[in-house]
């Protein structure tokens, strides 16, 4: 079973030592109460990783565990099944003990476009929310985050975030909980809030922005990046069903919008920093990740537009402070 326990001792000696209040009662229902029919099987995978130390690991220019060299063929074959057994793969890539994990999205593309417009993570405490498998905390931490914590809800993330953490050495200060933004005690202590390809998914975005606002401290950092549509400052996109074949797409604002909704949630120095629609390129199936991608939510006539006739994706970076 997934234990927790090194994360409640490694808060109990930082700033968020108050959330021991409240998360092991929610930790401990989450595991008493999931009910994810894969679950035990993936658990099983992450028993088996057992391998020697890496002689490498490079958080800083990309998320490699092991140079490639200390595996023999049949134990590195081996570890590339168990590592499949967790598809799909959606957030990378990664690189372990010479396997390439190629995952769907390329997450080092938008780290790479996001990076040169926040504030050095020197020795800070670092929030992800929506952190997927943690692909961006790894970088975060090799940015020199002294300590990085991810939120999100699917089990699978967290058993692929487990993988690359028990292959890679479980004294490191990152840490991933299977929960929401909702579920975390409001507590003003982080230097930085990370919310990337989250905020379409919430049915009260304000209320997203304001959770986002809570967790930081006076003078901390906000990097949120999100889906925009062109448009003025009252220009929010409400698919009627579904966008790009999702159906939990509530609201898509315009760059004007989004930046008038920080500055109402009491956020300064709202900029945004960076636009770029996302390409075939960027997003595809690979062998980690046989299913659907981006090319079968495009018009097949038009890929400026999705299946649905909306305009196709396009992403923004903004920067806040609270």
């Amino acid at each position: 079973m997934i234990s927790f326990t090194r994360f409640y001792k490694d808060i109990a000696e930082n700033q968020l030592q108050g959330w021991l209040e409240h998360l092991p009662s929610k930790l401990a229902a989450w595991q008493r109460e999931h009910k994810h029919g894969a679950l035990p099987k993936w658990e099983k995978v992450l028993a088996k990783l057992n391998y020697p130390t890496p002689d490498k690991l490079d958080f800083k220019s990309s998320v490699t565990v092991g140079s490639g060299e200390q595996l023999a063929d049949g134990p590195k074959e081996k570890l590339e099944n168990l590592l499949q057994l967790l598809h799909p793969w959606r957030k990378g890539p990664f690189y372990v003990h010479g396997i390439h994990i190629d995952t769907e999205w390329r997450s080092d593309w938008k780290w790479d476009r996001v990076l040169p417009h926040i504030s050095s993570l020197e020795n800070r405490t670092v929030l992800d929310v929506g952190c997927g498998s943690g692909y961006h905390m790894w970088r975060m931490y090799g940015e020199g985050a002294k300590f990085v914590v991810g939120v999100d809800p699917s089990s699978l993330f967290l058993c692929q975030f487990e993988a690359i953490k028990r292959l890679a050495g479980e004294d490191l200060p990152v840490h991933l909980l299977p929960l929401g933004i909702e579920e975390l005690p409001p507590y003003d202590a982080f230097d930085t809030v990370f919310s990337m390809g989250v905020l379409y998914h919430r049915k009260s975005p304000i209320d997203h922005l304001l959770q986002l606002h809570d967790q930081l401290r006076d003078g901390g950092e906000l990097v949120l990046e999100t889906l925009v549509v062109e448009g003025d400052e009252n220009t929010v996109l409400v698919p009627n069903d579904r966008y790009g074949k999702m159906n939990n797409v509530w609201f898509i604002p315009s760059v004007a919008a989004l930046e008038l909704w920080l500055k109402k949630c009491e956020f300064k120095d709202v900029r945004c920093v960076n636009l770029d629609v996302t390409s075939l390129d960027e997003q595809r199936a690979t062998n980690w990740m046989r299913n659907e991608s981006l090319v079968d939510f495009l018009d097949t006539d038009n890929p400026q537009l999705t299946v649905e006739g909306h305009p196709a994706p396009r992403r923004a970076t903004f920067i806040a402070v609270k």
